[in-house]
């Protein structure tokens, strides 16, 4: 079923495109018809730069199984993170 909600956020991330890693500014996470995965529904994730154009996106389309062990896989990393290196920052 499309919810038709989707979660927009600033991001501070880079992303590998067809022309190279790229900064992206915004994501984008919502559940609609797939175009590639092949389901009748999923969870989508779009990571973007508006302002480099169309070329400078990254999407993910997966399974709700998927995108749960994900998000719980990522909190995990975070979580086990030593204290201080989470606020490091290379300029």
């Amino acid at each position: 079923m499309c919810t038709y909600q989707t979660e927009r956020l600033s991001v501070e991330a880079s992303a590998k495109t067809p022309s190279g890693w790229t900064s992206m500014t915004r994501a984008s996470v919502y559940f609609d018809h797939p175009v590639h995965y092949p389901a009748g529904h999923a969870l989508m994730i779009d990571v973007l730069n508006p302002e480099k154009g169309p070329s400078a996106r990254v999407a993910l389309e997966m399974s709700p199984e998927s995108a749960r062990a994900l998000a719980l896989a990522i909190l995990h990393t975070l979580d086990t993170v030593p204290s201080g290196q989470l606020s490091e920052r290379v300029s």
